[in-house]
């Protein structure tokens, strides 16, 4: 009888997950499970968008924008067909990424779940490894600024992610689990990595899904975070705006504080006085794919030497 595989696991969000775990697919292969979030979901055009697990997706067929995000080479006459007819195009999808997101409400529409509509969209692209959404039920993250309550793709494409960062909810996570997929990968995984992705509204989303440390803390395998900080600043996106807002530095010593109770060990390029968790220091720049497999290498090597207790 065979024996049930056991996979690497990589927590990811944005761009910073999707290329750690572009570098761990050319290591594991199809031994490569990476758990999404699902938070920056978004229902606009009649389609289903959601950009985490599909950038993962896009960067796992090795089909991801130049820009990176999108399929590359795609097109946007449909956004311009909109902009002609007068309607209010903020949220920018190039055609065959449209044609992914509308296919994907079909597929729920008819009865399938994320998880298994994500698969079958996967399976077209020749995605390698498995990408699996952090859970099947909606979950929605919303961000307070100047008191105002304002949706996530809003906050960040209209409004530019402006204004500091007073809070972050996650509407409908108490009704939300671990799916069976994901429970079952964390159960047999030999390493678990969080990618360098925001800790705030990328890897927290994940975390805060009711079951999910709980199922961390009981997997076998080590926990291991690979920080996204790099020279003592975050080299793209909001990072640094909510982990200001949740109160944390932005530091390294600030993604140990996020990763608390979670993270075995922490990858980074300093250890800024770390004193929480064990550092390893290391070049956590993955700016080719040479870069993205070593930082990938490293953080598996660190996992064994967790396990090994070294």
């Amino acid at each position: 009888m065979p024996q049930p595989r056991t996979p690497v696991v990589v927590l990811a969000g944005g761009t910073g997950g999707a290329k750690l775990a572009r570098g761990m697919l050319d290591l594991v292969g199809e031994d490569l499970v990476v758990i999404a979030n699902t938070g920056d979901d978004i229902d606009i055009y009649g389609a289903h968008v959601s950009p985490d697990p599909d950038l993962v997706s896009f960067w796992l067929a090795d089909r991801i924008d130049e820009r990176g995000w999108g399929l590359a080479d795609d097109t946007f006459a449909v956004m311009d067909g909109l902009r002609d007819l007068g309607a209010e195009v903020w949220f920018n999808l190039g055609d065959r990424d449209l044609a992914w997101c509308l296919e994907r409400r079909r597929l729920l529409d008819d009865g399938a779940t994320p998880t298994q509509a994500l698969a079958a969209l996967a399976a077209t692209i020749g995605a390698g490894g498995r990408v699996l959404p952090m859970c099947d039920a909606p979950v929605r993250t919303r961000v307070r600024t100047a008191g105002r309550w304002t949706a996530f793709q809003e906050f960040m494409i209209r409004e530019r992610a402006a204004g500091p960062v007073e809070d972050v909810a996650l509407d409908g996570i108490q009704s939300a689990r671990p799916t069976a997929a994901v429970l079952e990968a964390l159960a047999l995984a030999r390493a678990i990595v969080i990618g360098p992705s925001n800790p705030i509204i990328s890897i927290g989303p994940i975390l805060a899904v009711p079951g999910m440390r709980e199922a961390l803390r009981a997997a076998p395998a080590p926990v291991v975070a690979v920080s996204p900080i790099v020279g003592g600043q975050v080299l793209k996106g909001p990072t640094a705006a909510f982990m200001a807002g949740a109160g944390l530095p932005v530091t390294t010593a600030g993604i140990a504080q996020a990763y608390a109770g979670v993270a075995d060990a922490l990858l980074a390029d300093e250890a800024d006085g770390v004193a929480s968790l064990p550092v390893r220091i290391a070049g956590t720049l993955m700016d080719d794919a040479a870069a993205r497999r070593a930082v990938a290498a490293e953080a598996l090597d660190l996992a064994d030497a967790v396990r090994m207790g070294a």
